[in-house]
């Protein structure tokens, strides 16, 4: 890849980006502010970069990545942690920004992505919405809480009242959340189509549409790869270790974990296939009722229909 493809690795700090260019080796360092960026775009597409890799980096990856798309290169988001992986691989322990770049370059070059969704800045804004509303609804949780063990009534009080407010803000970001829906005719008609799937509802929908878009072009294996709800097995010599689930998308599984909730009880099939599950422990059979409750969404978006309960036979 590195004799066809001039490809650039960059390791993104919070003032600063450090580059590292394959298969020439060249590197440098510029400031991560709108000069810094500008300059960065003309250094890379002068020196045929056609390729550029950044680690996922909890969102400041989004606006270099933005600036260079726009400008007609290919930007691949890495696990930071198989990354990380592959220094230790190579036996480099030691660990700095510059390093880190040319890491991120020979990963990008040794093990070639595959092409991955371009950027949609609805489903970044959706993506936003959620964030704001995951944290808002960890903080009620936290009122919850404390509200279980406080006895002094002026701080009952104050905590009831924190409670109300944040739950004012979620209904609010709910509200909003509708909105940004209605607001685009083909994720109108996708979020209808996902939540035609009972225990389907408004927070897992809009999860997926904003935080997997890959929904619906992946095989069943792949999807529930990517959710974090397939199993893998754990067997070595003479130990055979019951499978277990690993990686994925937390966000994604932890709404798609409260929809299998209610899919056990409520919808038809899963709930009739969380039964045939009789004998094995609870968060198995529930991990199962989520990974088919996803792969029964990826063939809902897949296939462009409704959901619709088989027949009896």
């Amino acid at each position: 890849m590195a004799d066809m493809v001039r490809l650039a690795g960059i390791d993104v700090s919070k003032d600063k980006l450090d580059v590292h260019v394959l298969p020439s080796g060249e590197s440098r360092t510029v400031a991560y502010d709108r000069r810094g960026l500008a300059g960065l775009r003309r250094w890379l597409i002068g020196l045929g970069v056609a390729l550029v890799a950044v680690e996922a980096s909890g969102g400041y990856e989004r606006e270099v990545s933005e600036v260079l798309e726009d400008a007609g290169l290919i930007v691949h988001r890495l696990n930071p942690l198989r990354v990380r992986r592959f220094a230790q691989l190579k036996g480099r322990l030691a660990k700095t920004d510059r390093l880190d770049a040319r890491t991120i370059a020979e990963f990008a070059c040794a093990w070639p992505q595959e092409r991955q969704p371009r950027r949609d800045p609805r489903r970044e804004r959706l993506a936003e919405h959620l964030l704001v509303r995951r944290h808002t609804q960890d903080a009620i949780l936290d009122c919850i809480n404390q509200l279980e063990h406080l006895r002094d009534g002026p701080l009952r009080r104050l905590v009831t009242a924190r409670k109300a407010s944040l739950e004012r803000v979620r209904d609010k970001l709910d509200r909003c959340l509708v909105e940004l829906i209605a607001e685009h005719d083909d994720l109108a008609d996708l979020s209808e189509r996902l939540r035609s799937v009972p225990a389907v509802g408004p927070v897992l929908a809009t999860t997926l549409i904003a935080l997997l878009p890959e929904l619906g072009s992946l095989t069943r294996r792949q999807i529930a790869s990517l959710v974090g709800v397939a199993p893998f097995d754990r067997s070595s010599g003479r130990q055979n270790s019951p499978k277990s689930i690993e990686g994925g998308r937390a966000a994604v599984r932890k709404a798609l974990y409260m929809a299998a909730m209610v899919a056990s009880r409520h919808n038809p099939i899963i709930a009739a296939f969380y039964e045939r599950l009789a004998g094995k422990k609870g968060k198995v059979r529930l991990v199962a009722c989520m990974r088919k409750l996803i792969v029964t969404l990826n063939a809902v978006v897949r296939d462009g229909t409704q959901w619709q309960q088989p027949r009896p036979t």
